[in-house]
């Protein structure tokens, strides 16, 4: 026998339109801040450094 929910009791099953909103919104802003500091050009130079690091110290 299932019992009911008592008064003023929340049954809340999964997210509601309003937390996924703000989640896709929260996703994409951190996407765009990754985004920014990846294609800098400080980052580029030293991923670059890394790579030629890597690959002359193997020859």
């Amino acid at each position: 026998m299932r019992r009911r929910p008592r008064r003023g009791a929340r049954c809340d099953a999964g997210m509601s339109t309003a937390e996924y909103a703000l989640g896709t919104v929260t996703a994409v802003a951190f996407a765009g801040v990754l985004y920014v500091i990846l294609t800098g050009g400080t980052v580029t130079e030293v991923l670059t450094d890394i790579v030629v690091d890597a690959l002359s110290s193997g020859m």
